[in-house]
């Protein structure tokens, strides 16, 4: 009896250890660096935030490199200060360039870097953004940052896989990717867009990272099958506990 009570009570922990996997992987997944609002319209101007969680215990995140994509350049790029942190940026001529407002724009900025000042670090169990203005954005559907989270002790994490063609994000290393709308179609989904003609709203934060669809499923699932699996055990024990009471006198 002790036997069945022992394997009663290791099923119910190989359960339990399940769903702390599970929950673990659904934290990881939302984890990496992503840019906020998700979504912003062709040809606008946009206020976007570049958000960045610490994922180390040890170590807190000291520089931040954003690689702005090649096939998507922008004219005019700005930011905004962060206190604590120091920005600077590169830049890169255009094979072909830009007409914009009448002008001509034959330079644009590929990289923008901040860097910690003393114990200004992100720290560990705690998110910074780094806010961008940028326009106007490209006729392309999407643009993808290749982002690079330097961290105090030396490691590097690298957000740089872009999304599947079907639009999936990758399992590892997942690059922050904004969709772009062609201005017709963020006009007939936001009552509050500016008419035909008129100035390009800028990108609201309503469509910000208000959580990562994919960590909900599985820290649901995980849920699901830790329950299911802790009632499991518990019925497995209470029938060992059963079998093994010796019958009244």
């Amino acid at each position: 009896m002790i036997r069945h009570r022992r394997a009663a009570l290791s099923a119910a922990l190989v359960l339990g250890a399940t769903v702390v996997g599970v929950f673990g992987l659904a934290s990881s997944a939302s984890a990496h660096v992503t840019v906020n609002p998700r979504e912003a319209t062709q040809g606008g101007y946009g206020r976007l935030a570049f958000r960045v969680p610490t994922e180390s215990d040890t170590a807190s995140t000291v520089k931040l490199e954003v690689t702005l994509p090649n096939d998507a350049p922008v004219a005019s790029v700005s930011t905004m200060p962060v206190p604590g942190w120091t920005v600077s940026i590169e830049k890169r001529k255009l094979d072909q360039p830009l007409e914009v407002h009448g002008s001509q724009v034959s330079e644009v900025i590929s990289k923008i870097t901040w860097t910690a000042s003393a114990n200004a670090g992100i720290k560990p169990g705690e998110f910074q953004e780094f806010p961008v203005s940028m326009g106007p954005l490209p006729t392309v559907d999407r643009m993808v940052f290749r982002v690079l989270q330097h961290y105090s002790d030396s490691s590097t994490a690298r957000w740089i896989e872009p999304p599947a063609a079907n639009g999936a994000e990758p399992e590892n290393d997942p690059a922050p990717v904004l969709k772009l709308l062609p201005a017709a179609a963020a006009a007939d989904a936001s009552p509050s867009a500016a008419p035909a003609g008129g100035t390009q709203p800028e990108a609201s934060s309503s469509t910000g990272d208000d959580g990562d669809p994919a960590a909900l499923g599985l820290a649901i699932a995980g849920l699901v099958a830790g329950l299911g699996g802790l009632a499991l055990g518990g019925l497995a024990f209470a029938h060992t506990r059963r079998g093994s009471t010796p019958p009244a006198a």
